[in-house]
């Protein structure tokens, strides 16, 4: 997004926006509203302590180890969310991503990378089971559970490593290969690769989007779709 998306400030008006959008779109995923007003107190914005520097010279929304979820689409879309697991706001959007994957399924590309924000404690835990998952094929598996179970574990002071492990058991994964990835200093560079590269392309808060390459500025549901919509018109 052009604006960025910081912590409740003295700037309200684009905190107000920011709220309004993603009430908007946590009530089209189903949400209640009353929770959706909740998460957008807590917006997440400034990630704390500084992510590795890149430079915004090479840096790329999308690289060729970019998670899609499901199947690439044939149109001339591509939808890059940078995200935080622990984001309450990501996890209203979720509702909203589902729902435009189910509509644009075949048409559009939908890419996630990690912004783990530092002042979640379990946001780099999440990442990290979610890059051990995808080494096993189950990206999308443990981006679904993470989300679904977001109010169980989200904001909370203690590891929540355990239980993303319980998580990979019940998705059937390969436990013994999993906890050698987690363990893996590669699997958290990853993580932080990407986290990197959003600072680097401007990323300050989650979620953020980007449609072929452009950073989206958005103030409705009616914005992204509109967006999607040109960007598969001009195909």
């Amino acid at each position: 997004m052009t604006e960025r998306i910081t912590a409740p400030t003295d700037q309200t008006r684009p905190a107000r926006s920011r709220r309004l959008l993603w009430i908007n779109l946590a009530a089209i995923g189903g949400l209640i509203l009353i929770t959706a007003v909740a998460l957008f107190a807590m917006t997440t914005a400034d990630t704390g302590a500084a992510p590795a520097a890149q430079d915004p010279a090479t840096a790329e929304v999308v690289r060729p180890d970019s998670h899609v979820l499901g199947e690439p689409g044939r149109g001339n879309a591509v939808l890059v969310e940078f995200l935080d697991f622990e984001c309450e706001a990501c996890g209203a959007a979720y509702p909203f991503v589902e729902s435009l994957r189910e509509r644009y399924d075949g048409q559009v590309t939908f890419v996630t990378r990690y912004f783990p924000i530092e002042a979640h404690q379990n946001a780099m835990n999440a990442a990290i089971a979610a890059e051990a998952a995808a080494r096993q094929g189950a990206f999308v598996e443990m981006y679904r559970m993470l989300f679904v179970t977001q109010a169980q574990w989200g904001e909370q002071s203690e590891s929540k490593a355990p239980l993303f492990r319980q998580y990979a058991e019940g998705l059937g994964l390969d436990l013994a290969q999993y906890d050698r990835d987690v363990a893996d200093p590669a699997t958290e560079q990853r993580v932080r690769a990407d986290q990197a590269e959003g600072a680097a392309l401007g990323v300050v808060g989650t979620p953020t989007f980007f449609l072929n390459g452009e950073r989206l500025e958005l103030e409705s549901a009616d914005d992204l779709t509109d967006a999607l919509d040109a960007a598969l018109a001009e195909g």
